[in-house]
Order: C-alpha cells, then sequence, then structure tokens
C-alpha cells in the first residue's frame, strides 16, 4: 500500500507532530511505502520516506493552507497513492487524525458575528466542513469524546464515520524501576533540593496552554511556599510576555525556560505536579505521559485526557469556567507530600491496568480497512 501523509509543518515538539510520526513509523513496520507533504521540517528527517516539500508561501495561514492544499491534489493526480491520510483539515483526504478542536465550535462560541464574516474564518471553516459534514467520505480518527460530540453538534456527521482511539503513549514515559535514582540525579544536576516543590509546564503554545495561569498561580503561593518552588516550562514557543509577566509578579527567579527538549520523561520522574491549566485542549497527550510517570496533575477540564486523571485519582480537574482563585488554591493544596505520593500511587496502579498505548496500532488498523473498503468502491 502507498500512503500519502499530509501535514502542514513538522518540528519535533508538537504532540500532534509527535503522533504523525508514531503513525507514520506504524505503517513503515508493516511494510508500507510512505510518502509525506509538508511545507517545512524541523530536526531529524524520519527514513525511508518520500518526503515532497509544498512550496506554500502567503503572508496569511489560511492563504498559505490553500496553496498547499492545491499543491498536493495537483501532485497526486501526476502521482497517485492508495490512502491520503491528513493530519490538518483539508479537502481530499481519506482518512483524517482529529487531533485538533471543533474550530466551528470556537468560532460560534469565542468570537462575534465580525469574525464569521472574514476570509480566515470562511477558510477554516470549509475545510473543516470537507472532512466532517455529511455526506463527506473521510474516516475520522478521533481522541476526545467531547470533541465528538461537538463536531455532530455543528455537522451532524456520521457516526459510522467516527472511531475513537485509544490514548498512545509510549512506552518510555513509564516510571521505571531507578524512578528515584533518575529524581535524584536530575534535582542534582538543576540544583533543586529534594524538599523544594518542582512545577512542570509542557506544551508548545504558550497562550493556548495557560502558561500564564500557571504563572500566575505561581506567584500566589505563600512565600514560604514560593520561595521553595520552582517552574520548569518546556516547550517551543515566544516567551518574552512570559517572562514580563514572571517579573511583574515578582517570581522570575523561580521560573526556567529550557526549550523543546528530547529528555521530557526526565523532567516528569524529578516534578512534584504537572500544572496544564489549557484554555482549549482536544486530548492533551502530555497528562497521560505525566500519569504513566506518577506524576500528579493539576489541569482544566477542557483537556480531552482530563477525564482519564479524574478516573485514575491522579490529581486535580479545574471545573470551568476557569476560576484563577481556585486554580492557586488547589495548587498549594497539591503541594501536601502525602497527598502527592497517594496521587503518584493511584497513577502508577491505573497505568498498569488501562490501554493508554494502542493508538497508533489502532489507527493504522482502521486504516487498512479504509483502504479495503476504497478498493471494493473501485471494483464496483
Amino acid at each position: 500500500m502507498r500512503i500519502a501523509f499530509c501535514l502542514y509543518k513538522y518540528f519535533p515538539y508538537g504532540g500532534l507532530q509527535r503522533d504523525f510520526l508514531r503513525f507514520l513509523q506504524e505503517a513503515q513496520n508493516r511494510g508500507y511505502q510512505c510518502r509525506v507533504y509538508c511545507i517545512s521540517w524541523q530536526g531529524e528527517q524520519a527514513d525511508n520516506i518520500d518526503l515532497r516539500f509544498v512550496p506554500a508561501k502567503a503572508w496569511s495561514n489560511h492563504r498559505r493552507n490553500e496553496k498547499y492544499a492545491r499543491w498536493v491534489q495537483q501532485d497526486l493526480v501526476a502521482d497517485p497513492v492508495d490512502i491520503v491520510f491528513g493530519f490538518n483539515k483539508m479537502p481530499g483526504l481519506d482518512i483524517y487524525y482529529a487531533a485538533d478542536s471543533c474550530y466551528e465550535d470556537k468560532a460560534k462560541t469565542s468570537r462575534g458575528f465580525l469574525y464569521r464574516l472574514g476570509s480566515r474564518y470562511k477558510h477554516f471553516s470549509r475545510y473543516e466542513q470537507a472532512i466532517f459534514a455529511q455526506g463527506q467520505q473521510a474516516e475520522i480518527l478521533l481522541i476526545s469524546e467531547i470533541e465528538k460530540q461537538k463536531f455532530i453538534e455543528h455537522y451532524h456527521t456520521e457516526e459510522s464515520r467516527m472511531h475513537m482511539l485509544p490514548p498512545g503513549i509510549s512506552k518510555d514515559r513509564c516510571a521505571p524501576a531507578n524512578a528515584q535514582a533518575i529524581r535524584q540525579q536530575f534535582r542534582q544536576e538543576f540544583a533543586v533540593a529534594e524538599d523544594d516543590n518542582m512545577l512542570l509546564f509542557v506544551g508548545s503554545g504558550f497562550i493556548k496552554k495557560g502558561l500564564d495561569r500557571a504563572i500566575t498561580a505561581l506567584a500566589a503561593l505563600p512565600e514560604a511556599v514560593q520561595n521553595k518552588t520552582h517552574l520548569f516550562i518546556l516547550g517551543q514557543d515566544k516567551q518574552a510576555r512570559f517572562e514580563q509577566l514572571a517579573r511583574q509578579l515578582g517570581v522570575m527567579d523561580r521560573v526556567r525556560f529550557m526549550a523543546g527538549r528530547d529528555d521530557v520523561p526526565r523532567f516528569l520522574l524529578a516534578a512534584d505536579v504537572l500544572v496544564h491549566p489549557a484554555l482549549d485542549e482536544a486530548a492533551g497527550i502530555v497528562l497521560l505521559e505525566a500519569l504513566v510517570a506518577g506524576l500528579p496533575v493539576l489541569v482544566t477540564d477542557v483537556c480531552g485526557y482530563a477525564p482519564f486523571i479524574a478516573d485514575a485519582k491522579a490529581g486535580c480537574v479545574l471545573a470551568s469556567p476557569f476560576n484563577q482563585q481556585a486554580m492557586n488554591q488547589q495548587l498549594q493544596q497539591m503541594l501536601d507530600k502525602a497527598a502527592a505520593n497517594q496521587w503518584r500511587e493511584n497513577a502508577i496502579a491505573y497505568s498498569q491496568t488501562e490501554d493508554l498505548y494502542s493508538m497508533h496500532a489502532t489507527g493504522i488498523d482502521i486504516l487498512e480497512q479504509t483502504y479495503q473498503r476504497l478498493q471494493t468502491r473501485v471494483s464496483e
């Protein structure tokens, strides 16, 4: 089977991009020929793929997306494949991985009427309709029951085309037998005392992931607690405005920006709390990475994977609408060592009994079934 993977941009620290790469690797492991269309690729390139760079440049993202889609469609006509697997919303897909939240819902609940008159809205709405509107043909891989219901509400999408995937945590995120030794070594390396509190924020997209909320909660801790608390921030994004906020709140000396990194598991084992007060998050793979590492989580209920934290009793889920004062109080409570130990035990136990790992194999299983149906249509 020849598969075309469509992704606007690849960089190694995005959740969507990491899932893309693992789907790609799963397909390769099954012996399939893989072609990738992207505008740019940061970091080490995947082995044994037909990587085709799309010359799509424009002043706006939506014009760039349109150029990308046209170029890819023209290239596929000239050099066909058996199935097209997309990771961004666009026309012409046979199967789509829905890592992003429902755009139409955000446009109608978080934006005014005038916004929906603009060209940007019209583009993103049209590209979402190309996948989710009733009567379309693309099979849809979903990771959030919340977002699934939003798509059905706005587009009446046929449930027969919608497939809920289990999570897909990499096994290297699980707490190893020497987790305590790794924790101690990390804290020595970064000068974090064992009785200090280490908060961890992970995510590229600081605004969307709620970094300002995390910094504000740090600043609201009682002075004695704050002086023994460090906030480590991992992610690839612009940080100037958040550095300014930390300085304004007097906690810049408690905050460390670490950029995107490949050694996230060490941070998960060394930290005391993962803070993820996102404004919008279709899933949030880092929540489950923290869970299998035994790291308690403080998260907003808008995140698609937040129910796993609640089910595992592995942290605290903040109810909507978001309240900063409630987060501030909850964070202080989560720094209690006895409660944290219980959350850690709950998380590890849950990770050993639940399927949190088979997303990518299941997704390629569905892709194979989709290919068989496409072949049947052609033969008819």
